[in-house]
């Protein structure tokens, strides 16, 4: 019987139990399709011993469970028999550099891929393995290489974006323009590359430079993610007061003064687009990073305006108002308490899978979708 058979038998011998009403029960259903299909291999594998293709897919269930031991042992006794077809050879090969990439053995996974690409070519599938196994290894230029080689600019250009990080980190200015230019001749909607820029224009301190990367920032990258680049220029403006280090060693301090510049000059720029609720959010939140609340006060509400379920501006606005109220010290610990454990809500959500997190990310941890994430504006 075929593998491919024997892992649905696995599955449908686990489907007969009841439904999950839960998600954990819905995990623990996962599980048992899992274990279920690696006793059916478990048992093909005993039956005929000679069938490599049931090996392979037993060592990919271990794999999937964290059993990383077990799928390399499997491997290696693929590649050890003797007058094993060669092209089955470096499949197996290739697999157990799968097996080490999972394990943390970035050498060994790197040599195996290099050992089955020496019968199979440089195929995509090798090409993406060892892009992976680059950008684990923090080597982001050979990682863009490898991306190149597939056609895949999205991820070419965050790669030499992350590499041209790594030379303004170092202060080696000249190299990380470089980079940044490559990145956006490839992909120019790349927010990781704009977001670089914008970054390196706010902590050099130049007001021209961030007017102009802001404004072509703004203008190359789809209206719901520019968030990404606001919340870097926080960032940026935080290292630059001293408050915070941004990934970057010693980053320079500026004057309060030139940063109330590049504040002021960062929401000009924002209010020349056509308003919606998350540039009018962002615009009060350079006013707060000032202490103007009145300036703050006032995008709040149009914000509110735009989208008047925008639940973090509603809080902002909130806190604001609450500041000039009277009240008792007993309802004032109340509410604080309330405001402080809303804060707390994770922002951003993937839209492909629904996953929620506090901080940006440019690949879902979860599904591993590129570029899916999404402000969550309305609470629930």
């Amino acid at each position: 019987m075929p593998w491919t058979e024997l892992f649905r038998l696995g599955r449908r011998k686990s489907n007969n139990q009841t439904a999950p009403e839960t998600s954990g029960a819905g995990e623990q259903h996962t599980l048992q399709d899992t274990l279920a299909a690696i006793e059916e291999l478990s048992q093909a594998v005993r039956n005929n011993p000679e069938s490599v293709e049931i090996y392979l897919a037993l060592g990919n269930l271990y794999r999937s469970q964290g059993e990383i031991e077990r799928a390399i042992h499997i491997r290696n006794s693929l590649i050890s028999r003797p007058g094993l077809d060669l092209v089955l050879k470096a499949r197996s090969q290739f697999e157990l550099g799968r097996d080490f990439r999972r394990g943390g053995m970035l050498d060994r996974s790197r040599q195996a891929f290099e050992e089955a690409s020496a019968v199979l070519g440089r195929t995509d599938e090798i090409e993406l393995e060892l892009a992976r196994l680059a950008a684990d290894s923090g080597e982001f230029e050979r990682a863009a290489g490898h991306y190149r080689r597939v056609g895949r600019s999205m991820s070419e250009a965050h790669f030499l974006a992350r590499q041209a990080g790594e030379h303004y980190r170092l202060k080696d200015v000249l190299r990380g323009d470089t980079f940044l230019a490559q990145a956006l001749e490839v992909f120019p909607a790349s927010p990781e590359a704009w977001l670089a820029s914008v970054v390196q224009a706010t902590v050099s301190g130049s007001i021209a430079a961030l007017r102009e990367t802001l404004r072509n920032a703004c203008a190359n990258i789809a209206a719901p993610q520019r968030f990404l680049l606001l919340e870097g220029l926080l960032e940026a403006l935080r290292a630059a007061r001293g408050e915070t280090g941004n990934g970057m060693e010693e980053p320079k301090v500026l004057a309060p003064a030139r940063i109330n510049e590049l504040v002021q000059a960062s929401v000009q720029v924002l209010q020349s687009f056509p308003p919606d609720a998350l540039l009018c959010f962002y615009c009060a939140r350079l006013h707060l990073f000032e202490a103007d609340l009145d300036s703050a006060k006032h995008w709040l509400e149009k914000a509110l305006v735009l989208n008047p379920d925008f639940w973090l501006a509603r809080l902002e606005l909130v806190t604001l108002v609450l500041s000039n109220q009277e009240m008792t010290p007993f309802l004032r610990d109340q509410l604080a308490y309330f405001i402080s454990h809303a804060r707390k809500s994770k922002r951003f959500v993937c839209q492909s899978c629904g996953f929620r997190w506090d901080k940006t990310f440019f690949v879902c941890p979860r599904c591993r979708s590129w570029h899916s994430i999404l402000f969550r504006q309305e609470f629930s």
